[in-house]
């Protein structure tokens, strides 16, 4: 079983090597819309954990902005980050292949007509 970040990647490669027909791009663009339920899952799940870290800085230092650069660097800001900027790459995926149909589609239509 593929993680999700495995299928961003997956998709993001076979996106970059090009050659893509329509009907892929829809197959991925689904899939990829798909996972998005999933990250955000993920991203509550670690905006949590690194709640608690930083709310443990927070009783610990003297001021908060101290606070906070000590939280922004443990395992769990960067799990946090890493669950956001994977989305943030599945929706620009998903955006990307948005506009891969449309021009398809584009495509199509004006060799229809002539």
């Amino acid at each position: 079983m593929k993680t999700i970040r495995e299928i961003i990647t997956a998709n993001q490669n076979e996106i970059l090597r090009g050659n893509l027909l329509p009907q892929r791009a829809a197959e991925m663009m689904t899939e990829l819309s798909a996972v998005i339920g999933n990250l955000n899952d993920e991203i509550t799940k670690r905006d949590m954990e690194y709640n608690k870290v930083l709310l443990e800085w927070y009783d610990k230092e003297s001021t908060a902005n101290r606070a906070k650069i000590r939280a922004n660097i443990t395992p769990e800001y960067e799990a946090m980050r890493m669950a956001r900027n994977t989305k943030d790459l599945a929706i620009s995926l998903i955006q990307s292949l948005k506009y891969f149909l449309r021009a398809s589609e584009e495509e199509r239509q004006t060799s229809r007509f002539q």
